[in-house]
C-alpha cells in the first residue's frame, strides 16, 4: 500500500537524479550491505535499503554528477569512503579525517581536495538504472551502482540517517523472510 499523496494527481514530477551503492564484501557467498532507514524517513521509512541518495550542488562540479553522489552518499550514509591519495585507497584513519572537516562546515568535496584525497569514481560499476513510474508524487532518475568494500575500512553508519546495518547474502536475503534479525 503506498503511503498519503505518493500519487501524484497533477502534471508528471521531473524525476530527481540519484545514486545508490550495492556495496559487497567476502566471496562465495558474498555479501551486500543494508542498511535501515528510520521510521520518520521521507522516503522508505523503516525499511532496509541500499545507500544512496540524490545529487547534490557540490556533486554538480564533479565531471560525473551521479558518481560523485554515489560516493558521497555512501560516505555520509555508512562511513565508507571510495576516494585515494595517489596509489593509496583511503582507510578508516582518511575516513574520520574527513569527518571532523565536514564537522567543522566543509564540504564533501573540500574535505577531500584538502586532505590530497580523489574521489575514486573508478570503483563504481554501473548496474542498472531505474526511473520512477510519472504517477508517482516523489520521483527519482536512479542509477545502481556496484563497488567492493576497500580494504581497511569498516562500516560507521551515521546516526539519524540510518537505525541498523547488515550484511547478507543475496540467496538469504531473498530466500528466508527472518534475515531481518540478523546482524
Amino acid at each position: 500500500m503506498l503511503p498519503p499523496g505518493a500519487i501524484n494527481e497533477g502534471p508528471p514530477v521531473t524525476p530527481r537524479p540519484s545514486a545508490t551503492v550495492l556495496l559487497v564484501r567476502g566471496s562465495e557467498p558474498w555479501e551486500l550491505l543494508l542498511m535501515r532507514r528510520p521510521g520518520g524517513a521521507d522516503f522508505a521509512p523503516d525499511a532496509h535499503v541500499f545507500p544512496g541518495g540524490t545529487v547534490h550542488a557540490g556533486d554538480s562540479e564533479a565531471s560525473d554528477p551521479i558518481a560523485a553522489a554515489a560516493v558521497r552518499e555512501l560516505f555520509e550514509e555508512v562511513g565508507i569512503l571510495l576516494a585515494r591519495k595517489g596509489s593509496r585507497f583511503a582507510r578508516d584513519s582518511d575516513s574520520e579525517q574527513v569527518r571532523s572537516l565536514l564537522a567543522e562546515g566543509k564540504t564533501f568535496a573540500h574535505a577531500l581536495e584538502s586532505l590530497g584525497l580523489e574521489p575514486a569514481h573508478d570503483r563504481l560499476t554501473l548496474l542498472t538504472r531505474w526511473v520512477t513510474p510519472a504517477k508517482m508524487s516523489r520521483r527519482y532518475d536512479a542509477r545502481f551502482f556496484l563497488a567492493k568494500l576497500p580494504a581497511g575500512q569498516t562500516v560507521r553508519a551515521q546516526e539519524g540517517e540510518v537505525v541498523d546495518w547488515l550484511w547478507i547474502a543475496p540467496k538469504r536475503a531473498l530466500s528466508d523472510p527472518g534475515w531481518e534479525v540478523v546482524r
